[in-house]
């Protein structure tokens, strides 16, 4: 069965990253989760990222902060689909890792949402599953069926208790 590889550098990127988990967990989508470090593991970062297609992940979610070498290098070691979620960081805020993930060579795309936004990144993974895969697709629409509903859902109170009572 086709899953996610969720990858990052550190246990502190998890607070951030375990929304990506819940997220494929609400849509029904396996994944395997893992901490390495592009630069104190090249290593183990070669070997989980050239293997992932035997272990059938089909979309790679890397997480990173600061330098944020983990997407670029996950995408230069594979041919699977990688989306990087820059992290907030200490100094600037993750504005570092979105630029370091963004800023890819020709031939080297890495996908790349919101600073934290590993939801988005998880949402993504399962749009992309869903090309191949219509019974995710119809997840797919149904969750975004229910963003609608609650969005709404809001008006409709806001418009009941009146603005200056909300």
């Amino acid at each position: 069965m086709a899953k996610v590889g969720i990858v990052m550098g550190s246990d502190s990127d998890l607070k951030v990253m375990s929304s990506a988990a819940a997220m494929l967990e609400e849509l029904g989508i396996d994944y395997e989760m893992v901490i390495i470090s592009a630069h104190r593991e090249p290593d183990e970062l070669i070997q989980w990222t050239r293997t992932a297609e035997e272990r059938d992940v089909k979309v790679i979610i890397a997480g990173a902060g600061m330098a944020a070498a983990l997407p670029g290098m996950c995408a230069a070691l594979s041919a699977i689909p990688v989306i990087g979620v820059p992290l907030s960081g200490k100094n600037l805020d993750g504005m570092d890792a979105v630029f370091s993930i963004m800023q890819m060579p020709p031939g080297i795309p890495v996908a790349t949402v919101a600073i934290d936004g590993a939801k988005n990144a998880a949402i993504l993974a399962a749009k992309i599953l869903a090309v191949a895969d219509d019974k995710l697709l119809v997840k797919v629409k149904d969750y975004s069926k229910g963003l609608e509903e609650q969005v709404k859902a809001k008006n409709a109170r806001l418009q009941e208790v009146g603005y200056k009572n909300y």
